[in-house]
């Protein structure tokens, strides 16, 4: 089944366009096949301003998102996937999504080994396991 990312991500550009605010995107810029400026990215990410004032030849599809921008005067091509995108919000209100990090292109979810009689053997006690990741958040600082 095919994401449900560049659908919601549309449909929430254009309600925040349609209430006359302003929609960002928070993007994590160490994300494979994301293009933007570096001097633009603070801490791994990167809020990006997807107005059609402020970008020229906004394109939107189920892949990725891809505009002309002006950083510090000077015009610079963005790209950016859908699996990088983090949320999408109204500058003004803070409304919009966060979305929850998408699986690698072709991973496959982990299974916990069968037995033979097809139950899953238990999970060792002392076994290593990476701490859950925290969801990203905003904030609305006024």
């Amino acid at each position: 089944m095919s994401s449900s990312r560049p659908y919601m991500l549309r449909a929430l550009v254009e309600w925040i366009n349609d209430n006359g605010l302003t929609p960002h995107l928070q993007v994590d810029a160490h994300a494979p096949g994301v293009r933007v400026p570096a001097f633009a990215v603070r801490g791994g990410k990167v809020t990006l301003n997807i107005a059609l004032r402020a970008v020229a030849h906004l394109q939107m599809d189920n892949d990725a998102i891809s505009f002309q921008a002006r950083f510090g005067g000077v015009s610079h091509s963005v790209y950016v996937p859908m699996a990088a995108i983090e949320a999408i919000y109204a500058r003004e209100n803070g409304q919009g999504m966060v979305f929850p990090p998408e699986p690698q292109a072709g991973a496959a979810p982990a299974l916990a080994p069968a037995t033979a009689d097809g139950a899953a053997a238990p999970q060792a006690e002392n076994a290593t396991t990476a701490p859950p990741k925290k969801p990203p958040h905003l904030r609305v600082i006024k």
